[in-house]
């Protein structure tokens, strides 16, 4: 039987009764049936409706700086404002700074937010936090947005619903996974695409194997089968010959050798993202979108400039300008972003003052994100910060806002619940709300 949780996300009829509820004590008269049909119809009303097939996540782990890139302050003290000067760009009264001319010129086809802020400073606890939608511990207690889609989604074909590209975002460890939805929801791995000769790991053939080979590997086989057989609840081990299953059918299929054919791209336009690894992760992740993978995230880490920031950005600015210009530029022309969220950012700005290292350093009440495609305002800026850029004074966006609203472009019920593994019904969302500005 299902269960149905009575909790304020669980569809209730009038009295106040679930529909378990109507099925568990039978008939209640002529007048029920309607009733639960009705009830039924709300609760169908409330289902949100997908804006997007896919969302693309750009993560700049680390934290850029929102005062060097989106949200520059001119007019402050030289220790605020930093050294890089302000430029115009397609909207009338939009500056950012002359680090990013590319960008600049595809503002139109944005919405900058210039008003993500929480309230923490931790590298581990910010990230699983934006990722997820809900604060917790640094090691992840809850799954990130796009293990939820690929729990709500599953696997629809031999392309797995949730890749990361080259890998999950990482400090001290792995973050961005899929807690304790289990380990068939975690990310595929789909490792450096700017490496000479790259192919996605175990997803080309193997090497020829020996008669000798073939006895050891089904000895090993066998032991690990007889193990999984004596050891229950062990996700990782439950799920072994599921992985094993849908990496054969990777390796078989001309569908997933495709997606991750990313030398199929004319170098022009390869040399167009910029030949670095954020760059063709970049590319890569646009070619995954577009043949069926719900959600991407491309780990385009190494913002955290606690000393001498200037003389990082110089170099990464640059890079990370022609990537995203390009990415959005490409997607637009090809016709991708009407289906696809894309959504850049970190998981905090950075400090407004300069320290005394001439680095800027973690800053949680403060930071910008872009939004583009699945219905997003094209032109628009959304919040403002004071005038050192420490504090939002205008439209505050939450990480929960940001998973709400990622998760109602796709259709997913933000309060839907999910199941621990102790049985325990649990919302995906307990917080947050649809950041309702952002859309046409």
């Amino acid at each position: 039987m299902l269960d149905v949780s009575l909790s304020r996300s669980a569809s209730r009829l009038c009295s106040g009764s679930t529909r378990r509820d109507f099925l568990r004590v039978g008939g209640l008269g002529a007048l029920s049936l309607p009733l639960l049909l009705r009830a039924e119809a709300t609760a169908a009303e409330k289902k949100p409706k997908a804006r997007a097939k896919s969302v693309l996540l750009v993560f700049l782990g680390g934290g850029i700086s929102h005062h060097d890139t989106f949200d520059p302050k001119p007019n402050a003290p030289a220790e605020i404002a930093g050294k890089y000067k302000t430029i115009p760009t397609m909207l009338p009264d939009l500056r950012v700074t002359d680090m990013i001319p590319r960008l600049a010129k595809v503002m139109d086809k944005l919405t900058l937010v210039r008003s993500g802020a929480h309230t923490n400073d931790h590298h581990e606890t910010a990230t699983n936090w934006v990722l997820s939608g809900r604060f917790g511990t640094p090691f992840g207690d809850y799954p990130a947005v796009g293990a939820v889609a690929a729990h709500h989604f599953g696997f629809t074909s031999t392309l797995p619903p949730y890749v990361a590209v080259p890998r999950n975002p990482s400090f001290t460890w792995e973050l961005g996974k899929s807690a304790f939805l289990g380990g068939r929801y975690e990310s595929f791995k789909a490792g450096d695409p700017n490496q000479p000769g790259y192919k996605v790991q175990d997803l080309s053939a193997a090497e020829p194997l020996t008669p000798r080979k073939v006895e050891r590997r089904e000895s090993l086989l066998k032991a690990v089968d007889g193990l999984a057989k004596r050891v229950e609840g062990n996700d990782q081990i439950a799920t072994y010959d599921e992985f094993h299953q849908r990496a054969a059918s990777m390796i078989l299929s001309s569908e997933a050798r495709k997606a991750f054919a990313i030398d199929e791209e004319s170098p022009k336009l390869r040399d167009a993202y910029g030949r670095t690894t954020a760059g063709q992760s970049m590319l890569l992740a646009r070619r995954l979108v577009e043949s069926g993978v719900r959600f991407v995230t491309v780990n385009y880490a190494g913002w955290d400039h606690h000393a001498k920031i200037f003389d990082s950005l110089d170099k990464k600015l640059p890079e990370f300008d022609q990537a995203v210009s390009a990415l959005v530029t490409d997607m637009h022309d090809r016709g991708t972003l009407d289906n696809t969220l894309l959504v850049v950012m970190g998981e905090f700005g950075r400090t407004p003052k300069l320290n005394k290292d001439a680095g800027r350093d973690h800053w949680g009440p403060a930071g910008s994100l872009l939004f583009a495609g699945a219905g997003v305002k094209a032109g628009f800026v959304l919040g403002k910060t004071d005038k050192h850029g420490a504090y939002t004074t205008q439209r505050p966006v939450s990480p929960a806002d940001v998973c709400y609203t990622v998760l109602d472009s796709l259709g997913i019920d933000p309060r839907k619940q999910l199941t621990t593994p102790d049985g325990r019904p649990l919302e995906v969302l307990d917080q947050g709300e649809l950041v309702r500005e952002l859309f046409v």
